[in-house]
């Protein structure tokens, strides 16, 4: 009996519900021939980066560049046609087309045969980039107003008599004679970036330090295809805008303690006064951003302490200092040890009620906290980092996420228990990930907006993945106080055994798989390498952020993993936009390829292909069902 008979009802509802999409067999072979074809075309390149840290400039350049791709791909096709120099101006272009343009007419370069060549140089990249994509998908990519014709363009291709040649050399004259020569600047350019790279992959920390991760967000609410992994930073600006009053006041002590109150005040439209006219009140005798930072780094420490009071669960009663000051002698005593405090100027805190807010506090937290609740740009971004975000994701065999996988001492997942549940591994991943959620979307869970500030700072969190020490960096002169102890994660990350286990954890048993992951900073200076673990494990935090380039040497890396494998990219500090423009300055980025593929990776070999091919074979089925006379075709859709 043929097997297509034996259909559960189960399948021949879903046939039939498919049968609604090809209803003829002809619809069918059509879409299976479009799909097998679509296996068999190069897999599409992935952009890795991390640690962002509010520094525009420099990713906005690392965006438009595509970690350097375009630039290889410029070399590839004009070797032999273009000079260095006039690659970097082509180069330029294509990052900054609106600016370059007006710097061509400011400098009367603009001639019809300047347009020519340019428009005829962009085609010519557009073609090599666009070959690993279905028409299809390139015409969904095209601008709007001028889809018809690029694709024609794209696609003009010699004959006997070259007409099709002169076709597209027609449309281009036209082109610049109507004086349309700089839309189709801009619409080559954005194609150009846009098939450049197929995914994007922000892996956490887009938030704090640098001044405009507003902008960031702005940048990647309109790129084409990504994902978020959240990081530590992300997440407190989240539980922030959720109402989390712990992460309000952690997010304006960080912002103010980097000279960062632009992205609150301008960015965001939350004003800082009732806090600095607090502030200023009371502690006179301080420089006024000192006095806030003082102020707040208060109040801070009185919520979590309420925090880490409601929840023992957390386990970190250690982190309760301010009722273990003693202001008459001026020491605090941690860990059974007693260290000076750098002052004793704790107005606000009252030793029988330490960690209650003062009347005044309360009304200054009562006003921040509303202003993040009605920052109606804020919530747009938090949205979109809810939308596109979660705690981990796997793609392509990689599993991504920002800080660690909480291990115990013996290099064991770790089980952390909340409401009288253990988790560990994928399981406390998938916990934290719904807490998060619903923190933002449940208004009436404490316990969600306590999570929040935990992920932020906590223990155990798989975010943080250390022992915070706010308190003794900001109160303690001694700084053998200062060291904050890490998840044992950090340490046996750097194993392949220990990469294999959290990569098994997540399903992941194909002999490619890597973990991808941010948070700490590799400090090239010192030795340190991206690729640890015998390649199973890169971290590619290297520090866009410009706090940390002294220590790590290099302003970030990114990763690119293309059909022929894996590259890390190290970066050169971006000077500035000016520099692009006037010399054609780009990023100097060094390219380490640690992993080559021996045969081209197609998309049949990634998570896309094994979703085709399973479509495949279930329209193999609908086939034979047709054939079979199971299901009937339509018959205006019938072939006779």
């Amino acid at each position: 009996m043929n097997d297509i008979l034996m259909l559960s009802q189960e399948q021949l509802k879903y046939l039939q519900l498919l049968a609604q999409k090809y209803p003829s067999k002809q619809a069918v072979c059509t879409q299976i021939i479009n799909l097998q074809a679509i296996l068999n075309l190069p897999k599409g390149t992935e952009h890795f980066i991390s640690d962002l840290h509010g520094e525009f400039e420099a990713f906005a350049h690392i965006l438009n560049n595509c970690s350097g791709v375009i630039r290889e791909k410029v070399e590839l096709v004009f070797r032999d046609i273009l000079n260095k120099s006039e690659q970097s101006d082509l180069c330029t272009l294509i990052y900054y087309p609106k600016e370059k343009l007006e710097m061509v007419e400011r400098e009367r370069r603009d001639t019809p045969q300047w347009y020519e060549n340019t428009l005829q140089n962009l085609i010519e990249l557009a073609k090599l980039l666009s070959s690993k994509y279905t028409r299809s998908k390139v015409r969904k990519a095209l601008p709007e107003e001028f889809s018809y014709i690029i694709d024609e363009l794209l696609h003009a291709q010699p004959d006997e008599d070259n007409n099709q040649l002169v076709y597209h050399e027609k449309i281009i004259d036209t082109i610049i004679k109507t004086e349309s020569g700089s839309d189709f600047i801009l619409a080559l350019a954005a194609l150009i970036k846009r098939l450049a790279v197929d995914r994007l992959h922000i892996v956490g920390d887009i938030f704090d330090r640098g001044p405009h991760a507003d902008r960031i967000l702005d940048m990647l609410m309109e790129y084409h295809s990504l994902d978020i992994e959240w990081g530590n930073h992300d997440i407190l600006w989240m539980g922030a805008a959720a109402g989390s009053a712990a992460c309000v006041a952690a997010v304006i002590r960080n912002n103010i303690a980097y000279g960062n109150m632009e992205v609150l005040e301008s960015g965001y439209g939350i004003s800082l006064r009732s806090l600095m006219l607090f502030a200023e009140k009371t502690y006179p005798e301080m420089e006024l951003s000192a006095a806030a930072v003082r102020a707040v780094s208060v109040m801070l420490f009185k919520l979590e302490g309420q925090i880490i009071r409601r929840h023992p669960e957390y386990g970190m009663e250690e982190r309760l200092l301010l009722d273990k000051m003693d202001l008459q002698k001026q020491t605090v005593r941690i860990a059974g040890e007693e260290y000076a405090l750098r002052d004793a100027v704790f107005p606000t805190v009252d030793l029988e009620a330490p960690y209650a807010l003062t009347e005044e506090e309360q009304l200054v937290m009562d006003e921040l906290q509303l202003a993040f609740r009605n920052s109606e740009r804020l919530h747009r971004h938090v949205s979109f980092l809810y939308s596109h975000g979660s705690m981990y994701n796997c793609y392509n065999q990689n599993l991504l996420f920002h800080g660690c996988i909480p291990l115990d001492e013996d290099g064991n997942l770790e089980g952390v228990t909340f409401g009288g549940r253990t988790y560990q591994g994928k399981a406390y991943m998938d916990y934290a990930d719904r807490m998060a959620r619903q923190a933002y979307f449940d208004e009436e869970s404490t316990d969600c907006l306590d999570f929040m500030w935990y992920l932020w700072c906590g223990k155990r969190s798989p975010l943080s993945g250390r022992t915070i020490k706010t308190f003794e960096r900001a109160f303690v002169a001694d700084e053998s106080t200062w060291e904050e102890p890490k998840n044992p994660y950090y340490t046996y990350c750097s194993t392949e055994q220990t990469c294999s286990m959290i990569l098994r954890e997540f399903g992941l048993y194909a002999a490619p798989s890597h973990v991808i992951n941010g948070h700490t900073p590799v400090r090239v200076i010192s030795g340190e390498s991206p690729v640890r673990a015998n390649g199973k494990l890169i971290v590619i935090d290297g520090g866009f952020c410009k706090a940390y380039q002294k220590s790590t040497g290099i302003a970030g890396y990114t990763l690119i993993y293309n059909s022929h494998g894996m590259r890390i990219k190290a970066h050169r500090p971006f000077e500035s936009v000016e520099k692009a423009l006037e010399e054609n300055k780009d990023i100097e980025s060094q390219t380490e390829v640690f992993e080559t593929e021996r045969k081209r990776m197609m998309i049949g070999d990634t998570d896309i292909g094994i979703e085709v091919a399973q479509t495949i074979d279930d329209l193999h089925a609908l086939l034979a069902a047709y054939r079979e006379g199971i299901i009937t075709q339509e018959l205006e859709a019938a072939d006779y």
